[in-house]
């Protein structure tokens, strides 16, 4: 029953990320991968967010991490991604634009994710 769990929540997230990607691409043109960052923060925030609701608290329960955390938020979340699209903006001579994306990755996920686990503590 876990795989399974695992296997559904990472095709929603797949799909999660397929389509904010598919959303964000025509904005930019490809000139900036945005919707990588826009997955990786919204997805950073939700793994605070179930942290403390699963993990902590047990709100939700034990089996929702599988689900949730390790599935669903595996395949939305894409380090790789953030990587393949970190090294073509650096491959193509954008290196300031490269660092910022690294650094706006770096910073916002982490205050996401801890932003999301102090507010939901507080609730």
């Amino acid at each position: 029953m876990q795989w399974l769990a695992v296997a559904l929540g990472g095709a929603l997230g797949a799909m999660g990320r397929f389509a904010v990607n598919a959303a964000i691409f025509p904005l930019f043109s490809g000139r900036f991968p945005l919707g990588t960052l826009i997955v990786n923060v919204v997805g950073s925030i939700l793994m605070g967010l179930c942290y403390v609701l699963i993990i902590e608290r047990g709100v939700l329960p034990a089996e929702m991490r599988n689900l949730l955390m390790v599935g669903f938020l595996g395949a939305f979340t894409t380090f790789s991604t953030f990587s393949l699209d970190t090294l073509a903006l650096w491959q193509n001579g954008h290196l300031a634009l490269a660092a910022t994306y690294v650094a706006l990755n770096i910073v916002l996920c982490l205050a996401g994710t801890l932003g999301a686990i102090v507010v939901t503590r507080l609730l």
